[in-house]
């Protein structure tokens, strides 16, 4: 008989994951079962057992939520990073990560190869296939869904023909995956652009009609663009962004419907609740206002935006990525302060804040006393802005078709003394 060959399947304890177990094990491998917690509040211990009792050789189970702030939601928050100006790329953060722990495992265990529950027409296969060519281009990835062909109701009986424990969950028509950064839902309902999301939707936020009468208020520290404390106080990382996802939802704020720009080429309506991603990137960007120059700050937006793009499309470990974080971290160096915001009935506002380097000098910006600015110096530097500007109309006349009198309505009041 052919030798056995070892592979690490990223395990999540659902239906697909469960039958892949089987239906690797049936094509030659043994198969090393990887359940990484990035959040989700699962009962870890009885996915592992799951694992074995389907026939996994062994059953892993890794506490990713440190290193999945530290090493990748912090540098996309210090980046300003959002997929479209709409998704916090909770889901697209998670993958890189949990690909990485794969190939560690995989070196570990000494497999040949990786496997995900990834079907063939979202983002997520392409996240771990290019993340496991990155890291580690000799391991093969085999993505089961993406090959056996069956459906939904063909796993099902699969798995009663096999005795495969499937665990018992609520029927529903959405598609759901969670972490700390964030929940992405879609499918059923959803499917309909047209359609609002219907109440069931929602999990971790209220309705913003039923939020609290009275606002709330919270101020959060930054230290070099990095959230370190709540209301004065230093919480640890996980704490932190769970506080504020039970804060902000509790207010109604973290809802997004976003119709998407999918990787592979089609659109796709998703829904996303992040509450503590949205607080903390509107909090990040209102003391970057207070501590990034007026060109730094432009650029960085472009900064933003090509991160995203690289974190969505499964580029995270890449040249490129890699450098566009040698540039966020020099910005960060002075984005030390408080935040203060204000909550309520989904919506969120900056309503202060304040840093030791902030570039805001009231001297210059007041018009009251204390005012400071040479206002005599203005006439000049216009003079002197404009000078590109005058010459050409002096020299070339005025752009062409520009009509001015169409800009005045036909009658104009006029008075004289």
């Amino acid at each position: 008989m052919p030798e056995r060959r070892k592979l690490v399947l990223a395990y999540s304890g659902g239906l697909d994951t469960s039958v892949a177990i089987r239906w690797l094990a049936e094509r030659g491998y043994d198969v090393v079962a990887l359940t990484v917690d990035l959040g989700e509040k699962k009962d870890l211990e009885s996915i592992q057992r799951r694992a074995l009792r389907t026939g996994a050789v062994a059953a892993y189970v890794v506490d990713g939520r440190i290193p999945f702030l530290r090493d990748f939601v912090w540098p996309s928050l210090q980046a300003g990073a959002v997929y479209e100006g709409a998704y916090p790329l909770a889901t697209a953060l998670g993958r890189p990560l949990i690909a990485a722990m794969l190939v560690q495992i995989a070196r570990r265990e000494g497999a040949v190869a990786i496997a995900h529950g990834c079907t063939g027409k979202g983002n997520d296969q392409v996240r771990f296939d290019v993340t496991t060519a990155a890291l580690a281009p000799e391991l093969e990835v085999v993505a089961p869904v993406r090959d056996w062909g069956m459906n939904r109701e063909d796993e099902i009986e699969y798995a009663r023909r096999h005795g495969i424990e499937v665990p018992a969950t609520q029927d529903s028509p959405y598609s759901v995956d969670e972490n700390l950064w964030g929940r992405s839902i879609e499918a059923g309902a959803l499917e309909d652009p047209w359609q609002e999301p219907p109440p069931d939707v929602w999990a971790w936020t209220v309705d913003p009609e039923r939020a609290p009468d009275e606002p709330a208020y919270l101020e959060i520290g930054f230290r070099e663009g990095v959230p370190l404390t709540l209301d004065g106080c230093q919480v640890p990382a996980v704490e932190l962004v769970e506080v504020l996802n039970r804060l902000g939802g509790a207010h109604g704020v973290g809802r997004i419907d976003h119709l998407e720009n999918r990787l592979v080429g089609i659109k796709s309506r998703e829904v996303y609740e992040a509450p503590a991603a949205v607080l903390l990137l509107q909090a990040h960007r209102a003391l970057e206002d207070i501590t990034l120059t007026r060109d730094v700050a432009r650029f960085k937006e472009q900064v933003a935006a090509q991160w995203a793009q690289l974190a969505y499309d499964g580029l995270w470990f890449s040249p490129l990525r890699e450098a566009l974080q040698a540039f966020v971290a020099v910005t960060q160096r002075h984005v030390t302060g408080q935040v203060r915001l204000k909550l309520y009935r989904g919506h969120a506002m900056v309503v202060g804040r304040k840093a030791p380097q902030q570039l805001y000098r009231s001297e210059l910006a007041t018009y009251g006393r204390g005012d400071r600015f040479d206002q005599a110096a203005a006439a000049g530097f216009i003079k002197l802005f404009g000078l590109g500007t005058r010459t050409a109309a002096e020299v070339q006349g005025q752009l062409s078709g520009l009509d001015l009198e169409h800009l005045l309505p036909a009658e104009v009041r006029r008075l004289t003394p």
